[in-house]
């Protein structure tokens, strides 16, 4: 395990409950918002998994963890990633808010034992998803953004789940068009949103 996480485990005893445990890490960290939002996101990950065919309970794992990352500040991010030996793009030394999505893999494998690649695979992207996204990060990436953590209802809210009642693809695709038809909003377009985008244009 990596320095930088070994002292994340001298102020935090792992004991096997990943619901109890995460939401402990968070806490420690004063990530409260972060906490509530993370198990919101792990009811909507597991009810969407029923709906759509994926392991329930891995589900549910991923949208516990799929936050973890958020205990680093945004400004510490670029630094943990390297350290971390995480890829960092330009994109996300721009903004690198975004790379808790990465920094989160990696601490669920290393502090939380995660070894399901289905799950790593979906805490990597579920901010801005990828091309050839399997199902079980569809099903992540659309709680997160259904369930996020601001005050206010999402302005795309009901057109998503419009669409989710005749697919999974469909209502992905409608976030991700939110997005990018709204573009001057976003501070970067990710590669990774552009080439989910352009995947399931291609399918849906």
């Amino acid at each position: 395990m990596k320095e930088i996480l070994n002292d994340i485990v001298k102020e935090f005893q792992v004991t096997g409950d990943i619901k109890k445990d995460g939401c402990n890490l968070l806490m420690i960290y004063n990530r409260n918002i972060i906490a509530v939002h993370s198990l919101r996101v792990s009811s909507k990950a597991k009810a969407l998994a029923a709906k759509f065919g994926v392991n329930e309970e891995l589900a549910e794992i991923a949208g516990l963890l799929h936050d973890i990352g958020g205990i680093f500040l945004n400004e510490q991010r670029v630094e943990v990633a390297r350290k971390l030996n995480i890829d960092v793009l330009p994109e996300e030394e721009i903004v690198p808010s975004i790379l808790h999505q990465k920094i989160s893999k990696v601490m669920a494998e290393e502090i939380f034992n995660i070894r399901d690649i289905s799950v790593l695979d979906a805490i990597s992207c579920h901010t801005t998803l990828r091309a050839n996204a399997t199902t079980m990060d569809k099903v992540l990436f659309i709680a997160d953004k259904l369930e996020w953590d601001q005050k206010d209802t999402p302005p795309y809210l009901i057109q998503v789940e419009e669409q989710l009642k005749k697919s999974l693809e469909l209502g992905v695709f409608a976030f991700i068009k939110y997005q990018l038809d709204n573009r001057e909003n976003l501070k970067i377009i990710h590669p990774w949103l552009e080439a989910a985008y352009e995947d399931l244009r291609g399918k849906v």
